[in-house]
């Protein structure tokens, strides 16, 4: 059985040293090893650091994402006015009768 690492939540200004340190030269194998950080965290944080400066996912977003993101939004929006004009057309046509 394989034990798990317990999740791990690391402060914005913990990141942003960590990223510091490979910058200024550090070998990315000391900072993984001395942090006892995954590589692929590590390596998250490096290419958020370089891409938008900012560590939270919503600011990392491509512009392709960040459409679909507001597409989604739309159309959950109009399904539901839609499904609003449905129930109003049944409860006046009642009334119609």
């Amino acid at each position: 059985m394989s034990t798990r690492r317990k999740r791990r939540h690391y402060s914005d200004e913990f990141k942003h040293q960590i990223v510091d340190l490979h910058k200024a030269g550090k070998p990315r194998n000391e900072i993984i090893s001395e942090y006892e950080l995954t590589p692929s965290t590590f390596d998250r944080w490096v290419r958020q650091n370089t891409t938008s400066g900012s560590f939270k996912a919503q600011d990392n977003l491509t512009p392709e994402q960040k459409e679909l993101r507001v597409l989604k939004k739309r159309n959950a929006q109009l399904e539901m006015e839609n499904d609003i004009l449905k129930q109003a057309a049944l409860i006046f046509g009642r009334r119609s009768k």
